[in-house]
């Protein structure tokens, strides 16, 4: 079979999931790697590998979904660490980050029905306008879904009420593993059809105009073609958009499942490796042929092995993540500076280059320490 899959790579023909579960399952870790990587330079041919400047907000941790693997939500807006930040705090926030050099803010918050729409939509066009050099990349998936409930929008309306208000990307959160029967032992109170929900909400994403990424949270309960669906899934909503030319996932970026204070935690008795990174890292390159970045991550896997991850077939290395509190929740802590995350990339045997939220390359690199 490998001599088979060797040629459909080499002739860019699309390998299936058969395939897939050989090459994940079966084959060993270096030729994975090496397979990954000729890739890798196909579609990015040169050494560079970008990252992005940029900070994790919250704006609450009041949420109703209770995920088990989630540490970082309360229930009780009276419980003395449960927090929700009004607009102007939240835009205070930004205003800090923005000094500190950030381009990027990423945004998220547990799913809480007594936030108002317009919230969300106020807080996208104060961040435009007051921080024109800032991209908001705001919510996720289930979010945008509270956003209906609380608005009583579609998907579809949802969006361009964000867009009218100056978003323009989105993050992929909420994915986890994109299997109905997975996600009703780890997400209880989702909705039971909330893989249709998570790519129906990327799908009219994409046909607004509003570019997002694709995300994996493997390590828990999931099998192996498990794995291979949820790639299915992205590989599939990624045809539909390139078909339409309209927006699109810019990335796919897999984590592993952080234990520690979760209930599913409880279950687990051990965290994923390095092995099933790496693994992961290059198949999604060989099996997600129409997505052109893979995320390495330092922050959830550590610096060693996301080093590792940008000779696998992964050619972004996230960003600076300045602040992050849903991995420390589950008590994982990971920091690092501008100038860390290039001497992180450097250091690997790549060329660190910045780049914007929608992966294009910055020439001149900004002077943030």
């Amino acid at each position: 079979m490998l001599d088979q899959i060797r040629t459909k790579i080499s002739n860019n023909t699309r390998i299936n999931d058969r395939e897939a579960l050989y090459l994940y399952r079966d084959l060993d870790l270096l030729t994975l790697g090496k397979l990954a990587q000729d890739k890798r330079y196909k579609l990015v041919p040169n050494k560079a590998v970008s990252f992005v400047i940029d900070t994790n907000l919250n704006y609450t941790n009041i949420c109703d979904a209770y995920c088990s693997f989630c540490a970082f939500y309360r229930t009780d807006p009276e419980d003395p660490s449960s927090y929700t930040y009004s607009v102007d705090e939240m835009i205070n926030k930004i205003r800090k980050a923005r000094d500190k050099g950030c381009t990027t803010i990423l945004m998220q918050g547990g799913l809480n029905s007594d936030i108002p729409f317009d919230f969300y939509t106020e807080i996208v066009s104060r961040t435009v306008n007051e921080f024109p050099d800032i991209t908001p990349h705001f919510f996720s998936a289930p979010e945008i879904m509270k956003m209906t409930e609380v608005s009583g929008l579609s998907i579809k309306e949802v969006f361009l009420e964000l867009k009218k208000a100056g978003q323009r990307t989105m993050p992929g959160g909420g994915s986890e593993i994109l299997t109905n029967a997975i996600k009703s032992k780890i997400s209880r109170f989702k909705p039971k059809n909330s893989v249709d929900q998570w790519t129906d909400v990327h799908r009219n994403a994409h046909e607004v105009g509003i570019y997002t990424t694709a995300t994996m949270m493997y390590g828990h309960l999931e099998n192996d073609e498990d794995i291979i669906e949820t790639l299915s899934h992205i590989r599939n909503v990624q045809d539909e958009a390139i078909d339409s030319k309209s927006a699109k996932f810019t990335a796919f970026i897999p984590w592993s499942f952080k234990k520690d204070n979760t209930a599913l935690g409880k279950k687990i008795i051990k965290e994923a490796g390095p092995n099933q990174y790496l693994r992961i890292i290059a198949l999604s390159r060989l099996y997600l042929d129409n997505i052109n970045h893979i995320q390495a991550s330092w922050f959830s896997e550590g610096y060693k092995t996301g080093q590792i991850a940008l000779s696998f077939g992964a050619d972004d290395f996230g960003g600076t993540l300045f602040d992050e509190n849903v991995m420390l929740s589950a008590g994982f802590y990971n920091r690092t500076s501008v100038e860390g995350i290039k001497k992180l990339i450097n250091d690997a045997g790549f060329e660190a280059t910045q780049r914007t939220t929608e992966y294009d390359l910055i020439e001149e690199m900004s002077e943030v320490e």
